[in-house]
C-alpha cells in the first residue's frame, strides 16, 4: 500500500511554503503584552497571496475557480500555516466553501465559490455553541416563515467574524434537523459582540435575535453540518500538527546551542527524553491525522464511521499539542517566557487549538459509544 501524498498535494506544499516564507510570527503585537486583540483583522495581504496562489480554493471544482484537491491536501497547507502562526481563515473558509460545493443549491455554490477562490469573500464558522461546553447545532434554532427562515440563539468564540463576509452557522428545527444558514455579517438582527482568544485574536460572540433570511441562504441538505463540523475538526488538528512541529524543532535548536557544564544540555539524558516522548506524541498525531483525512476524503467504509477515526485524532492532538508546549517551556528555562522570543505564542496559540478542540476525555467517551454502537467482530 503507498502511503506518498500524490503529486498534486506535494505541490500544494510547496506553493503554501513558498507564500509562507516571508511570515514570521512577530508581526503583530503580543499577546501577552496586549490586553485586547492584537489585531482587529486577519492579515489580509498574506490573504491576496493564498488566493494567487490558488490555495483558498483548494478543494473547490475547476468550474468554481478551485483545484479540485481534496482534504488530505486541505491539511497539508494547514500544517504549513501552523508553522508561522499565519493570521487567516482558511481553515472556515476552505471547510465552509467545500460544504457550499457539496450541499448547497448549485446556484448558490456558484454565486459565492468563485469569489471564495478568487480571494474576494472570507468564510467562518459558528461551531462552538453557546457556551463552548455544548452542540453548536443547539444553540440557534430556525423556523420557517413563509419561503424565509427565522433564526434565534447564540454562537460563542467564533473565529474572524469581524472580518467575515459570511458565516455559517447551524441552527436546530423543531422537527430535531440541523439546517447550515450562511449568514451575512451586517445582516439585520445579528450582533457581534468582541472576544479574545488566548492568541489574542478577536472572536466573536454571536447573537441572533429573529434574523430572517431567504431559502436560498440557508443549507438543509442532510450532513451538511456534520460534513463542515468534521473538516473544521480535522483541519484544526492539522493546525497543532504544524505548530507542535515547529516548537520541537525550535526547542532542538535551542537545547543544542545552550550549555551547562561545559555540554549542550541536549546531550543531557533527561532533556533527551522529554524531546524523545515529544517526538513519539506529534508521530502520533500525524498517524491519526492523515487517518481522519483520508477517511473524509475518500468516504471509505471502515469498521466504525468516520467519526470513529476523528475523534482518535482529536484526542491526539488536543493533548498531544499541549504536551509538546509545555515541554518547550520546561526545556527552554526563563527563556521560553521572553517575549522577545516567539516561543511564548507559539504556547497561546496552542492553548486555543486546543481549547478548539475540547478535553480528551470527551473524545475518548464519544469514542466509546461508538465503538458501543459498532462492536468490532
Amino acid at each position: 500500500m503507498d502511503f506518498t501524498f500524490t503529486e498534486e498535494q506535494q505541490a500544494a506544499v510547496e506553493a503554501a511554503k513558498a507564500v509562507f516564507s516571508d511570515v514570521t510570527p512577530d508581526t503583530v503585537p503580543s499577546p501577552a503584552l496586549t490586553p485586547g486583540a492584537v489585531a482587529e483583522d486577519l492579515d489580509r495581504p498574506l490573504w491576496s497571496r493564498l488566493a494567487t496562489a490558488d490555495l483558498l480554493g483548494l478543494t473547490l471544482a475547476p468550474e468554481h475557480g478551485g483545484s479540485g484537491l481534496d482534504p488530505v491536501a486541505l491539511c497539508l497547507v494547514l500544517r504549513e500555516s501552523a508553522r508561522v502562526l499565519a493570521r487567516v481563515p482558511l481553515l472556515e473558509t476552505s471547510a465552509v466553501a467545500h460544504t457550499v460545493e457539496r450541499y448547497a443549491h448549485p446556484r448558490t455554490a456558484a454565486a459565492l465559490l468563485p469569489r471564495v477562490a478568487r480571494g474576494e469573500l472570507v468564510l467562518t464558522a459558528a461551531a462552538h455553541g453557546r457556551t463552548g461546553h455544548e452542540p453548536a447545532d443547539r444553540s440557534v434554532t430556525a423556523h420557517r416563515d413563509g419561503t424565509d427562515w427565522i433564526l434565534d440563539g447564540t454562537q460563542t468564540a467564533v473565529p474572524w467574524a469581524h472580518g467575515a463576509d459570511i458565516i455559517a452557522v447551524p441552527a436546530r428545527t423543531a422537527e430535531g434537523r440541523t439546517v447550515l444558514a450562511l449568514l451575512p455579517r451586517a445582516q439585520d438582527g445579528l450582533d457581534l459582540t468582541a472576544q479574545y482568544s488566548t492568541s489574542g485574536e478577536l472572536l466573536a460572540e454571536l447573537t441572533l435575535d429573529a434574523v430572517r433570511l431567504d431559502e436560498a441562504d440557508v443549507i438543509d441538505a442532510d450532513g451538511a453540518w456534520d460534513r463542515l463540523r468534521d473538516i473544521l475538526t480535522t483541519g484544526t488538528c492539522a493546525l497543532t500538527l504544524g505548530l507542535g512541529e515547529t516548537v520541537l524543532t525550535m526547542t532542538s535548536q535551542y537545547t543544542g546551542k545552550r550549555e551547562q557544564f561545559g555540554h549542550p544540555v541536549a546531550t543531557f539524558q533527561a532533556v533527551a527524553v522529554q524531546a524523545a516522548d515529544r517526538y513519539i506524541d506529534l508521530r502520533a498525531m500525524e498517524a491519526t491525522l492523515w487517518q481522519a483525512a483520508w477517511r473524509l476524503s475518500s468516504d471509505a467504509d471502515g469498521a466504525l464511521p468516520a467519526a470513529g477515526d476523528i475523534a482518535v485524532a482529536k484526542i491526539w492532538a488536543s493533548e498531544g499539542v499541549r504536551r509538546v508546549v509545555q515541554t518547550a517551556q520546561h526545556l527552554h528555562g526563563g527563556f521560553g517566557a521572553d517575549t522577545d522570543y516567539p516561543l511564548h505564542r507559539y504556547h497561546a496559540w496552542a492553548k486555543h487549538l486546543e481549547l478548539s478542540l475540547g478535553p480528551a476525555a470527551a473524545h475518548e467517551e464519544a469514542l466509546g459509544d461508538l465503538l458501543a454502537a459498532h462492536p468490532l467482530g
